[in-house]
């Protein structure tokens, strides 16, 4: 361990703390007009220690007070100060931060949202609408769009900030009014594109400065918008025969067989593998089959609101107001 010492200058009227191993003469000094209030963890400078000597004591640096002010550990070592952890080693929040297999985690998504439609079905709240064979055929693509832009969510999720995705995602008006314009044939008026225009320009400049950027990411969540765009186009147009309600119930059962095969296929391998088994020992069985269970149940009431608020308004109003959700 170290031994903390005080030194005093007559000459320069300046005091100091100083630090030297038992076994060797180095001295490491701090002034004390750097001193601050921070409890730090020192570790020491002598490199044959085996065993770190923990040491509750006040220490000040640049480094040290940007960390502080981070909200990160600070740890002394080699003689400077450092972030011991970043904000995602310490808060890991989102499933994808321990599990990076998105097509399963899409589909344990929709799995509980199946289960909980076939569970409010069989208590009457709503009640089963059937369905017949042309509503099947218009929601068949639909539910492959469901699917692939949830997919594509959860892997730009992964692969960038959350909050750089959810920017990305922000321009999902703007493909909204392009898909109503050009593939529909609506009008759009001028002063809707104009209003469009902030989201645009703002999304490029948080593109250029973003650090996390990568195309994986940025690709994975353009995807995402043209794919739910299409979904919420077709699937307002089978809300002419059904309500919401039963709409999203049936696209969520045939987005969830369109999942399955990605996700037995390609990542079912490495699943038994290792995932599970890395997944569990870093987070705990209980900790694991719930963030899974309550990131699905979250998913399914968001959509099945946003599928009902759909029913009320235009698509492309649906869109702006969904925009909300990401300030």
């Amino acid at each position: 361990c170290q031994l903390l010492k005080y030194r005093f200058s007559p000459s320069s009227r300046s005091s100091c703390l100083a630090f030297s191993s038992l076994g060797d003469k180095k001295e490491a000094w701090v002034p004390m007009g750097m001193l601050s209030a921070k409890p730090l963890t020192f570790t020491g400078w002598n490199q044959n220690m085996r065993r770190r000597c923990q040491v509750e004591f006040p220490v000040a640096s640049a480094a040290a007070a940007d960390a502080d002010a981070d909200g990160l550990e600070t740890e002394i070592s080699e003689g400077h100060a450092k972030p011991s952890k970043n904000f995602g080693e310490r808060f890991p929040a989102l499933v994808t931060g321990f599990f990076f297999f998105m097509c399963f985690v899409s589909v344990i998504h929709l799995v509980v949202g199946v289960a909980y439609c076939l569970v409010s079905w069989s208590v009457g709240l709503p009640k089963r609408a059937p369905i017949d064979k042309e509503l099947l055929i218009l929601l068949t693509p639909v539910a492959f769009c469901h699917a692939l832009g949830h997919v594509m969510s959860n892997v730009s999720f992964a692969a960038v900030a959350v909050s750089f995705t959810h920017t990305i995602k922000a321009l999902e008006p703007f493909f909204n009014a392009a898909a109503s314009q050009f593939v529909l044939g609506h009008q759009i008026p001028l002063s809707l594109w104009l209003s469009l225009a902030p989201v645009v320009i703002g999304v490029s400049m948080a593109s250029l400065t973003e650090l996390s950027f990568n195309w994986t990411g940025f690709i994975s969540a353009m995807i995402s918008n043209i794919a739910f765009t299409y979904r919420s186009i077709y699937s307002k147009k089978a809300m002419t025969g059904m309500d919401s309600t039963n709409v999203y119930a049936y696209i969520s059962i045939i987005a969830l067989f369109f999942c399955l095969p990605p996700a037995i296929f390609i990542e079912g391998p490495q699943l038994m593998q290792y995932g599970f088994r890395d997944a569990i020992a870093k987070v705990g069985l209980i900790k694991f089959l719930s963030d899974l269970f309550w990131i699905g149940m979250f998913y399914h009431l968001y959509n099945q609101l946003a599928t009902n608020t759909l029913e009320r308004v235009a698509p492309l109003t649906h869109a702006v107001g969904n925009v909300l959700k990401r300030v």
